[in-house]
């Protein structure tokens, strides 16, 4: 715990204007980022007696080792440059709200040349019409299928429309009248356009223009006797105006706002947000955040803001925002949100009428998402901080290990020998701290030595970065913003556990020693009886079977095997593909595989002659004699064996049977606890 003293800024040093200000811990990771109107005023808050504190505050400035600030000229500019920095570095101490879940909006590409109509998530793409977000993908298929009978705008995929093109024949759609068909030239680029417009039109709330046309033109072909087309029109009408009952109004005037709400306790928050287009509720979503900073109903409003408005431009920020309580000052975050807009945005409290009574609505909301939050969670975020104590308790800890850190070794039969890396923080997997490693000090199945291996890689690259950080040095370290972040190996953990009993804990303490680290604890959990081992401890550490903090370390050290054997796996596949003709210089993949399908197998490409490699297109002779050289200098293949049967497979199967080389799932792939209990006789 550091004293806040020891890195208080020196008087008149801070300037009195406004600014950005970021807390470091000891490790140079970012743990808040504030803003002030006065950068003097508000750092010297943080420099009081600790017991004037709040607790969370209190805890934030004991954890920082030292404070550096940024001048801006405006309110506005800190306003943005404090979202930015906390999008970059997620401080640990910042209100962060947590999407409870990923909205899918209904999105019409307007940068294609014949746009389409689509469900998407995730970040929003320039160039597309987005309207939502929806509770559900099916709330969006249907209103898309009632209005495509009105406006028959593309929705098929590009692989679907291009091979339309081809063939000359529409999909589905196009022959039931659901699609203007574009891929056959049913209808012009322009025309196609138009029809993406009028639909766009419609769903920002435009209505009864589309509604009063098809009326007068279903009445014009009545009183022309074309009872079919008045059918159809009719038909029409009823399809929108079903689409419409889907969203009724809730505000008068066609009014475009967006609603939020908040319901808070001294620990959580729960924001609703009800997005009101044309008078309708077009789209709701819901965030939650633990309150880990002193912060009022306005800093949670102004968070949510920042959050909702930082990437959005033009009318996706509405001409209204209603929100329970206004930050303070209320001026610089409405000045930003106009200049998002492009125009005047009112941000204010609604006082009566319709408007006080949807937010209402939207608070009971509120209330409901933090109950349904707390009920969801209450039991998880007990028994994790429960695992956490009793782990610290058992293995004779001075605190709760928040960072915890597990190494697995994986091999097959001594082949292939790599290790994993995963990272535990607060009980909760960090998946983007994982690391892997190929081992590289020795051949063969030696786990002891492996194990030792890969402690010293990763603490040397600890102690490498912490000297680069300058915590060495004398005096302040000289970093700038750029190089000062945290890098790969940058943090150590509180505990590192290993897959493995005495000999892999005592390898693991003994690379340590060597490194001159001595205040991260070890220990390891053997498979066989679930026993936890202590470095030095002739007997292990047994927690009863109904422990959390051993079912925690069970976690653990499963997602490292998972993490470990998926990676030796990738890495065997890539070995048996490889082949003598990668060594070929000057041949490539297509004429690899013109020789393969010449010759039917790799088998009878090895016993082929000169003359005989020459016959393929487009290999010469100069290449053909590599071939051979190749071919004689390689060592005979291991012959494959269906690990189903036992069988021994012949070289023409192996390469026919041969899966396309991938990566994508290196680090995805799941593996069951079963999965891995068989396979740890021979593959580790």
């Amino acid at each position: 715990m550091a004293d806040p003293s020891s890195y208080r800024p020196k008087p008149g040093q801070i300037p009195d204007s406004p600014g950005v200000y970021r807390f470091r811990d000891e490790h140079r990771r970012v743990i808040y980022v504030g803003k002030a109107k006065s950068l003097r005023q508000r750092l010297a808050s943080y420099f009081q007696d600790l017991s004037n504190l709040h607790p969370r505050t209190r805890t934030m400035v004991t954890t920082a080792a030292s404070v550096e600030w940024t001048v801006v000229s405006t309110e506005v500019e800190a306003l943005q440059l404090e979202y930015s920095w906390i999008k970059e570095y997620d401080p640990r101490f910042n209100v962060k709200y947590r999407d409870d879940k990923s909205y899918p909006y209904l999105a019409v590409t307007m940068n294609e040349r014949f746009p389409r109509v689509q469900v998407m998530r995730g970040q929003k793409k320039k160039g597309v019409r987005y309207f939502g977000p929806y509770g559900h993908a099916w709330a969006i298929r249907d209103t898309v299928d009632l209005l495509l009978r009105v406006f028959p705008v593309r929705t098929c995929s590009a692989g679907v429309f291009r091979n339309a093109e081809r063939t000359g024949r529409p999909c589905l759609l196009g022959y039931i009248g659901k699609c203007s068909a574009p891929c056959v030239g049913r209808v012009s680029p322009e025309e196609h356009r138009e029809l993406a417009d009028e639909f766009s039109d419609f769903m920002t709330g435009r209505t009864g223009t589309y509604i009063r046309r098809l009326e007068r033109q279903m009445a014009d072909a009545a009183e022309d006797m074309e009872y079919e087309r008045a059918g159809r029109l009719r038909d029409d009408i009823g399809a929108l105006k079903k689409a419409m009952e889907k969203s009724a109004v809730v505000l008068a005037d066609a009014t475009d706002a967006d609603l939020i709400a908040l319901a808070e306790d001294e620990l959580e928050a729960a924001v609703q947000i009800f997005h009101v287009r044309g008078g309708r509720v077009r789209g709701q979503r819901g965030w939650v955040t633990d309150k880990v900073e002193a912060v009022t109903t306005g800093d949670l409003v102004e968070h949510a803001l920042q959050q909702l408005y930082g990437e959005e431009t033009g009318d996706s920020v509405p001409k209204e925002v209603l929100v329970p309580a206004l930050p303070d000052p209320v001026e610089p975050v409405q000045e930003w949100l106009t200049e998002r807009r492009g125009s005047n945005v009112s941000l204010r409290i609604p006082q009566r009428g319709d408007k006080k009574a949807l937010m209402e609505t939207v608070q009971r909301n509120a209330l409901h998402s933090l109950a349904l939050h707390k009920t969801k969670r209450a039991s998880d975020l007990t028994t994790r901080s429960r695992a956490l104590e009793e782990i610290a308790e058992a293995l004779g800890l001075d605190s709760v290990p928040l960072r915890v850190e597990c190494y697995d070794i994986s091999h097959l039969q001594g082949d292939d020998v790599v290790a994993s890396m995963v990272v535990f923080e607060d009980g909760l997997s960090r998946k983007s701290e994982y690391r892997r490693f190929q081992i590289k000090g020795f051949e063969g199945q030696d786990d002891v030595r492996s194990m030792h291996e890969v402690i010293t890689r990763r603490f040397r690259r600890y102690l490498g970065e912490k000297e680069k950080t300058g915590e060495w040095a004398d005096g302040e370290a000289t970093l700038t913003e750029e190089d000062g972040r945290p890098k790969r190996f940058a943090y150590p953990p509180q505990l590192v556990v290993v897959d493995g009993g005495k000999p892999q804990v005592a390898a693991a303490q003994r690379a340590l020693d060597e490194l001159g680290i001595d205040d991260i604890a070890v220990c390891g959990l053997a498979k066989r009886l679930e026993e936890v081992w202590l470095p030095g401890d002739d007997d292990p550490v047994v927690l009863p079977r109904t422990s959390e903090g051993l079912y925690l370390l069970q976690r653990v050290r499963d997602e490292a095997h998972r993490f470990a054997i998926t990676y030796q796996r990738a890495k065997r596949a890539r070995r048996f593909r490889a082949s003598p003709l990668d060594d070929v210089p000057g041949l490539g993949e297509t004429r690899k595989q013109a020789l393969i399908k010449h010759f039917g197998s790799v088998k009878k490409l090895r016993s082929a002659t000169i003359d005989q490699i020459c016959e393929v297109p487009g290999i010469g002779r100069k290449t053909a004699e590599s071939i051979a050289v190749a071919f004689a200098q390689a060592a005979p293949a291991a012959p494959a064996v269906n690990t189903a049967t036992g069988e021994i497979m012949e070289d023409e199967d192996h390469v026919e049977d041969a899966a396309p080389e991938t990566t994508a799932g290196v680090a995805e792939e799941p593996v069951s606890a079963g999965a891995s209990d068989e396979r740890r006789g021979q593959e580790r």
